[in-house]
């Protein structure tokens, strides 16, 4: 059954999975960048191409989800997915369902820097940034992305989605920012959702934690993309150099880098859902 890590783009996921792929999938808590193939990424052409769909065809992608899934659990009793999806699909089919799904964790960050991490990680300018997250039929994918298109809606859709989609009731939401300044509460909580999902008594390694809270903290892992690079990066298409993952982390402060007219179009698109979630 499958465990989601759902975001928007540029939101934190990738943090959570390498925190969890620490203290989930290792004996001493130390992360490396390795571990993350123990939590792949949803959809992928991989999973497509074994279940012989043509993942040139975003309609038959989608159309095969839930098989690609039910192939993933077939191998796998346990398996977490990394996804930037929405939970309502472009076209008229399911995400997924109860076959297949235990529950989701969705990561969720403020617009008004996930806006600058976007229009860094995309080459966009920022409004062109801007237009990707309020339109509600975006995808990354194509020149974007190096697998299969992803249909990710607009940034308020996205979270929207997944919060009043079928499993809503065992979604638990985490806030980026809650990650980073409160990170051991935070993941100890996302750890003891994860037993209550897998009905597994949650016992908490101290050591274990401790190792992975360290090894996981932006700047160890800036440091370690710069000596080691990063797999899942992507090339800057002007100078063919890697365009750098871990880039600025919390201390990217959207009032210094967006203008007046920018900041006001974020804070009036999604003003409910900023304000629900405590960024107003």
């Amino acid at each position: 059954m499958i465990i989601w890590l759902a975001s928007y783009p540029k939101s934190g996921n990738t943090l959570l999975r390498s925190i969890l792929c620490s203290y989930l999938f290792t004996n001493d808590g130390n992360f490396n960048f390795e571990l993350l193939k123990y939590i792949k990424q949803f959809p992928s052409k991989y999973f497509f191409h074994k279940i012989g769909v043509d993942t040139e065809n975003l309609i038959e992608v989608e159309k095969n989800y839930i098989s690609a899934q039910k192939f993933i659990n077939s191998i796998n009793q346990n398996n977490f997915l990394k996804t930037h999806s929405s939970f309502k699909l472009n076209h008229d089919y399911d995400f997924t369902n109860e076959e297949n799904t235990l529950g989701a964790i969705y990561i969720v960050r403020d617009p008004r820097n996930v806006i600058t991490s976007i229009s860094k990680h995309y080459e966009l300018n920022l409004d062109d940034a801007l237009n990707l997250m309020l339109s509600s039929s975006s995808f990354t994918g194509d020149k974007y992305e190096k697998d299969t298109p992803v249909f990710i809606s607009s940034w308020k859709s996205n979270y929207d989605s997944w919060k009043s989609g079928k499993f809503k009731d065992k979604c638990l939401f985490i806030k980026y920012e809650n990650l980073v300044k409160k990170k051991k509460e935070t993941i100890i909580k996302v750890l003891e959702f994860i037993g209550n999902l897998s009905n597994v008594k949650f016992v908490l390694n101290e050591k274990k934690l401790q190792n992975t809270l360290l090894t996981t903290e932006f700047n160890y892992l800036q440091k370690m993309e710069k000596e080691q690079g990063f797999v899942e990066g992507m090339i800057d298409s002007k100078t063919k150099k890697e365009i750098q993952f871990f880039n600025s982390g919390i201390e990217r402060d959207w009032k210094k880098l967006l203008s007046d007219k920018i900041v006001n179009k974020i804070e009036l698109s999604f003003k409910k859902e900023m304000t629900e979630l405590g960024y107003l």
